[in-house]
């Protein structure tokens, strides 16, 4: 059967689902109700979700939970996270609790500069394009008065443009280099928007420069396009206490924890297969964050890991020591956020997110999402030096398992009973359920 198709954008969203069901399912009538199940019963709401992305057919929900007690710079707040994997939000809210009675976490934003850039190819003296630039650089300036209006209201805009000569990299490769201040925006619009009439200033006065020559005044732009790399827009969080305050239920050497937990951590710095693991443990927090609030969460992940590589190595983004009696752990990450625009203003539970976090400014958010992930990568290290990081995980993990086998109420009960004296795997519940039922 053929199952490609022609104008399949131009189709409603039910000409859509009939399609696909009639195409790719045993049974369309339970594909396509089942779909319609997820639809929002509120019209307006379903079609602003319809028009977030290109092709809806219906919404793929994700759980939105709260992790409480973040004690952050001496004020509590409550964090919200969209995740499905299990046992993330419990742990973020138990790594809160702990160290809401040992100071909490201190938070710092250490700057904010974004960065685009222009991509380009000049076949030409070098000397006479760094001259062009020197004379030509406040015309860049200028001709994007009208973008930069507004932002410069709110104290951001243009910080610098640099002309950068990479053909020790490519032949004739050259980029003009500009940082950006985006404010409570991420700003992804407003940077390409500037970069996009850099390119056009670069081409028109370019090829009215009577020092260059015909072949210099073509200057080819390849692309004009923001980074999601920012190593110059860094927020820092850190949890801090005397080794004895670090005794409780699951730590009774608090000294011997302590070392344990700086040898984890060392481990992470240099070893890239740990690295790899440990940083996703923090992600798991980052990126429940990012996506409650509305933001891109794959350009987070993406600045956040080159940001782990950026000596060479890919290595730990948290950090531990031990001084003077002292344990401190921290991390320092890249976040790129905006707190208006996009989602954040269109989004229902976004909305909501961000009120919950009480109208935070982008650098409030940055810090937010700076402590849910250390407070998630210190719960995960907390697991695996003490206990074991599967014995908190499976039990989380087991109500997944009675929800795959359909368990009833009576038989859930029976089933959360007996494993709460024995160890959780997948094959164990799967015995004891069938045990149970014959």
């Amino acid at each position: 059967m053929n199952k490609a198709i022609s104008g399949f954008s131009k189709l409603s969203k039910e000409e859509k689902i009939k399609w696909i069901a009639n195409q790719y399912f045993s049974t369309p009538t339970e594909a396509i109700a089942l779909l319609k199940n997820y639809w929002n019963s509120d019209e307006k709401i379903q079609k602003l979700h319809d028009e977030f992305i290109e092709n809806t057919i219906t919404n793929f929900y994700i759980p939105l939970g709260v992790a409480p007690n973040f004690l952050i710079n001496g004020k509590y707040s409550t964090i919200p996270m969209a995740i499905e994997e299990s046992s993330v939000v419990a742990a973020a809210a138990k790594a809160a609790k702990f160290w809401s009675t040992r100071g909490g976490f201190k938070t710092t934003v250490i700057n904010t500069e974004k960065i685009g850039q222009v991509h380009f190819i000049y076949k030409g003296d070098v000397s006479k394009l760094n001259l062009f630039f020197a004379q030509h650089k406040s015309k860049f300036f200028s001709e994007t008065e009208s973008i930069t209006t507004n932002m410069q209201k709110r104290g951001g805009g243009i910080l610098d443009i640099v002309l950068k000569d990479k053909t020790d990299l490519l032949p004739n490769y050259f980029q003009l280099h500009a940082t950006f201040e985006t404010k409570d925006s991420m700003g992804a619009n407003f940077i390409n928007s500037c970069l996009e009439q850099f390119s056009k200033t670069l081409k028109e006065e370019a090829h009215n420069y009577n020092l260059f020559t015909e072949t210099e005044k073509e200057i080819e732009v390849v692309m004009s396009i923001l980074s999601n790399y920012v190593p110059n827009c860094i927020v820092r969080a850190e949890v801090s206490c005397p080794i004895e305050e670090l005794e409780e239920k699951h730590i009774l050497n608090p000294k011997e924890f302590a070392e344990r937990f700086v040898q984890a951590v060392q481990i992470a710095e240099v070893e890239p297969y740990r690295a790899v693991t440990h940083n996703k443990g923090i992600m798991n927090g980052v990126d429940a964050v990012v996506l409650a609030t509305g933001n891109d969460f794959r350009a987070v992940e993406a600045g956040i890991h080159a940001y782990a590589s950026r000596n060479g190595k890919y290595s730990s983004l948290s950090h531990a020591k031990i001084e003077n009696g002292i344990f401190t752990f921290w991390l320092e990450i890249p976040l790129a956020l905006g707190t208006v625009g996009g989602l954040t203003s269109l989004h229902p539970l976004v909305k909501l997110s961000l009120e919950m976090l009480e109208k935070p400014s982008a650098k409030e958010l940055m810090q937010f999402v700076a402590v849910a992930g250390l407070a998630q990568n210190f719960a995960a290290l907390r697991s695996l030096t003490t206990t074991g990081i599967q014995e908190g995980h499976m039990k989380m993990h087991l109500n997944n398992i009675i929800n795959q086998f359909e368990a009833n109420d009576e038989e859930r009960i029976f089933i959360q009973k007996y494993f709460k004296k024995n160890t959780v795997s997948h094959s164990a519940v799967v015995s004891f359920i069938e045990g149970l039922r014959k």
